[in-house]
C-alpha cells in the first residue's frame, strides 16, 4: 500500500456525472485504488460494473477493489475486497488467498483490532469528521480518535468521512497510512479537481 494513500469509493446513485466519467476523471488526476460500493447490485448484476472499471483502471496501471462481495471479487479476479464489520476475515482470506488485500470497516478502537487480529490488511476508519456519507455510525472521531485507533493498531488506518482537501493532511499527521473519499468525490461536477487537490494535501503531509 503506497503511503500516503488515497482510495475513492464509488457511489453511482449520488454521482453528479455518469460514474464512468467520474471515475476517468479521478484515474486521470492521480486517483490509483478505486473501491466499488454499489450495495443495492447482486453479484450478477456488479460484475459488468466491475469488469468496464478494471478496464478503465488498467490503463493507468490502477487497483480495482469491491465492497463486501467476495464472490465477484473472485469472479472477477480482482485483488481485493472490503468487508463489513462483522464478517470472518480469516474464513474468507483461506478462501480468496493469502495474495489477496482485505480491509475491513472500523468505528472504534476494538473494531479496528479485532479486524486486524484476524488478518484484515488495512481498516477504513468512520467517521472522522461529520459527513452525510456515514450516517447512523454514532459521533465523529474528530483527530484524536483518529489518533487513538493509530496508535493501537500495527496495520494501516484509511481515515474515512468527511474527508476533504482542507483536513486530509491533518489525517496523515494524525497517523493515517491514507484517506478515503466518497460523496465529496461523486457530488462533484469537477471530480478530477477535487482529487487533485486531496493528492496536492497528501503529498505536503508525506
Amino acid at each position: 500500500m503506497a503511503a500516503p494513500s488515497l482510495l475513492l469509493i464509488t457511489d453511482r446513485l449520488n454521482s453528479a456525472l455518469p460514474l464512468d466519467k467520474t471515475i476517468l476523471e479521478a484515474l486521470e488526476a492521480g486517483c490509483r485504488w478505486i473501491m466499488v460500493r454499489e450495495k443495492d447490485l447482486a453479484t450478477a448484476e456488479i460484475r459488468p460494473l466491475l469488469d468496464s472499471i478494471s478496464e478503465l483502471a488498467a490503463d493507468f496501471g490502477a487497483t480495482v477493489t469491491v465492497n463486501n462481495d467476495f464472490t465477484a471479487a473472485s469472479l472477477c479476479k480482482l485483488p481485493g475486497v472490503h468487508l463489513p464489520q462483522g464478517l470472518p476475515v480469516a474464513t474468507i482470506r483461506r478462501v480468496m488467498g493469502a495474495q489477496n488485500l482485505i480491509g475491513v470497516s472500523a468505528h472504534s478502537v476494538v473494531e479496528a483490532q479485532t479486524a486486524i487480529a484476524d488478518g484484515a490488511n488495512y481498516v477504513t476508519m468512520s467517521p472522522i469528521f461529520p459527513t452525510e456519507s456515514k450516517p447512523g455510525y454514532g459521533p465523529a472521531l474528530e483527530l484524536e480518535g483518529l489518533k487513538a485507533v493509530t496508535q493501537s493498531v500495527s496495520a494501516p488506518v484509511l481515515a474515512l468521512g468527511g474527508i476533504t482537501p482542507e483536513n486530509a493532511a491533518d489525517c496523515i499527521r494524525a497517523g493515517a497510512a491514507g484517506v478515503a473519499v466518497m460523496g465529496g468525490v461523486m457530488r462533484s461536477r469537477t471530480p478530477g479537481a477535487v482529487i487533485r487537490d486531496l493528492i496536492a494535501a497528501l503529498s505536503s503531509a508525506a
